[in-house]
């Protein structure tokens, strides 16, 4: 027991020790890189020919191991708020594009597609087309919860492309593949889609389809950045948002036509901290859109985890789409 714990203090001090050594090492390359815009510059570009080379290189099996380090890679490009903003996200399509060919069944990064591809880079078609090569390998049991990257394609779709049509077959879609997946309460998540696409059909352009998108992008957001831009939306959609904690309380403070009945209420599924979360600063001006549709009872939003295997709860998800509402590009 005592060899042990000697042993477990000498590797707890060295670790600390190499981390010391690096530190002004990391402070001189960060300095360098804000007097001098050029390093960074090549910093990207030599960024995007490495991961042309994982793309292709032969991997000799270790694919998933391959993926696992362009993650982390992701997780290090996106938290260089320094070098982001004189750079931008341009190479942010390109890890995922990594990890996905060699690990599509690697789920933790999708859910920061959205965020750092579609709001950050404003490339919302790769989103979506690397969501469909994921897609490409799954089923609807294996994983077994792979019927929530159907909704988080229906989601970019409704919000970043406004295409109705494909926004319905992807909720379409994702509760085909609930009804067959293992997972616990997913019948529950079933209905909840098909009412959603249902609804889209009879009322695409509604506020209430709107705001519970942005409250599943809030749900899902790769820093507090984007919760604060997704919220920014819903209030511009004419709600009241108050945050308690991990959640999001919605009141409608529009009246609704009388001819019009209120959406069903939404509950937004992900957890943001149960994933790793870098840190960026974004200055992005939020989107104003009309707000002239149907009103909505008080929605909540309440994060669950895909990631862990459990059945997050979802309630309805009615969700329409509008370009209008979706920013082109988000500015570091």
């Amino acid at each position: 027991m005592k060899k042990t714990l000697t042993a477990l203090v000498t590797a707890a001090i060295c670790m600390g020790g190499l981390a010391s050594l690096q530190l002004p090492r990391l402070r001189s390359q960060l300095t360098d890189i804000e007097s001098n815009p050029e390093l960074a510059q090549e910093a990207e570009s030599s960024q995007r020919d490495r991961l042309q080379l994982w793309q292709t290189m032969p991997t000799l099996g270790f694919d998933n191991l391959v993926a696992d380090w362009a993650f982390l890679g992701f997780l290090q490009y996106f938290g260089n708020s320094e070098a982001r903003q004189i750079t931008g996200y341009t190479v942010s399509p390109e890890f995922f594009e990594v990890i996905v060919t060699h690990d599509p069944y690697f789920r933790l990064p999708y859910r920061f597609l959205s965020s750092s591809v579609t709001l950050f880079a404003a490339q919302p078609d790769a989103t979506t087309r690397l969501l469909e090569q994921g897609l490409s390998h799954m089923t609807p049991t294996f994983p077994e919860d792979s019927f929530w990257l159907w909704r988080y394609k229906a989601v970019d779709e409704l919000l970043f492309l406004g295409d109705t049509e494909a926004a319905i077959n992807s909720f379409e879609k994702s509760a085909e593949w609930a009804a067959q997946s293992p997972v616990e309460d997913a019948d529950s998540y079933v209905n909840s889609a098909e009412r959603t696409a249902n609804f889209l059909r009879q009322d695409p352009d509604s506020r209430q389809v709107q705001a519970n998108s942005w409250m599943m992008v809030w749900a899902n957001a790769i820093n507090e950045n984007v919760r604060q831009f997704a919220q920014g939306q819903i209030e511009a959609l004419g709600y009241q948002v108050t945050r308690e904690g991990s959640s999001l309380q919605l009141q409608d403070t529009v009246s609704a036509p009388a001819d019009e009945s209120p959406a069903p209420s939404q509950e937004a599924a992900a957890d943001p901290a149960a994933s790793p979360q870098p840190t960026q600063q974004e200055a992005t001006d939020s989107a104003q859109p009309s707000a002239d549709e149907s009103a909505v009872p008080e929605t909540e939003a309440t994060p669950q985890s895909p990631e862990t295997g459990s059945s997050p709860e979802e309630e309805d998800s009615d969700s329409a789409p509008t370009s209008e509402n979706a920013p082109t590009e988000a500015t570091p």
